[in-house]
């Protein structure tokens, strides 16, 4: 059996949504893009808040509350990706440059998604609390 995840920072979806972050961040400070405030941050925020929600949710240590703040993760990756539209629209990204994030919001997406239906299985099932106490140790 796996070894526990510990801390958020061992979280591939937490990793790879650092990496969109970063990617974001630099995309948005070239060019006209870094004029446009508003888009900008947003695009930002909204990268941010992958990576926050993930990890506020993991420290939690409730598979209900872990899920729901990776469900707002998820909305997130959606936001950035949408805000990626504007600013190729508006030719602040190259197509390459807007593929490039693009690809990686969606598999943040997917990351997400799938941890999220891991911790599903968790919150959905039926536990006494000496059970309960073990779940929780596992997605600690």
């Amino acid at each position: 059996m796996a070894e526990p995840i510990r801390k958020f920072e061992e979280l591939v979806a937490w990793q790879r949504a650092r990496e969109l972050t970063v990617a974001v961040y630099q995309a948005s400070r070239v060019r006209d893009f870094r004029r446009d405030f508003g888009l900008a941050a947003q695009v930002q925020r909204a990268s941010v808040s992958i990576m926050a929600n993930i990890a506020e949710g993991f420290e939690r240590r409730r598979p209900a509350e872990f899920h729901q703040f990776l469900s707002v993760a998820k909305g997130s990756c959606a936001e950035v990706r949408s805000h990626l539209y504007v600013a190729l629209d508006v030719g602040y990204l190259t197509q390459p440059e807007f593929e490039r994030l693009s690809s990686l919001g969606i598999e943040v997406a997917r990351l997400v998604g799938g941890l999220r239906a891991s911790v599903e299985s968790y919150r959905d099932r039926p536990t006494r609390n000496s059970e309960l106490r073990t779940q929780n140790s596992e997605l600690a």
